[in-house]
């Protein structure tokens, strides 16, 4: 079993940054590729990015490339997602993730385990 707890969501303007962190317990968190997803009101859960076990590889989703960028570290038993350049169509809670390979790392249903989220809102 692995626990995840997110923080650092909040209120932001348009333009602004935020960074992101979701805290792992449990198994060993550098057995884990993590990854982060977001969702609005209404609408499916969406990839955002991930990162493999070693955090030697990442992915990220189209909407976000070259804007957010994902990063983890295992001694801390930490991942972040830095957030620049926000747009209020960024407005979601945004979720971490943990899945036992780097595979099919897009598919919010190849992940075992799941924090409670964390709301972030940009203002226009």
């Amino acid at each position: 079993q692995v626990q995840l707890v997110e923080s650092g969501g909040g209120l932001v303007q348009a333009g602004g940054s935020l960074r992101l962190a979701c805290a792992a317990s449990g198994r060993t968190f550098s057995s884990y590729a993590m990854a982060w997803f977001r969702q609005a009101p209404g609408k499916e859960r969406e990839f955002i990015a991930a990162i493999s076990e070693s955090g030697a590889n990442t992915w990220s989703g189209d909407s976000v490339k070259g804007r957010f960028s994902i990063s983890r570290d295992n001694a801390k038993s930490t991942v972040y997602l830095q957030m620049n350049s926000l747009k209020p169509e960024d407005t979601a809670v945004y979720y971490c993730a943990a899945k036992v390979r780097w595979d099919q790392v897009t598919g919010a249903e190849n992940y075992n385990y799941w924090g409670q989220g964390t709301q972030v809102t940009v203002s226009s």
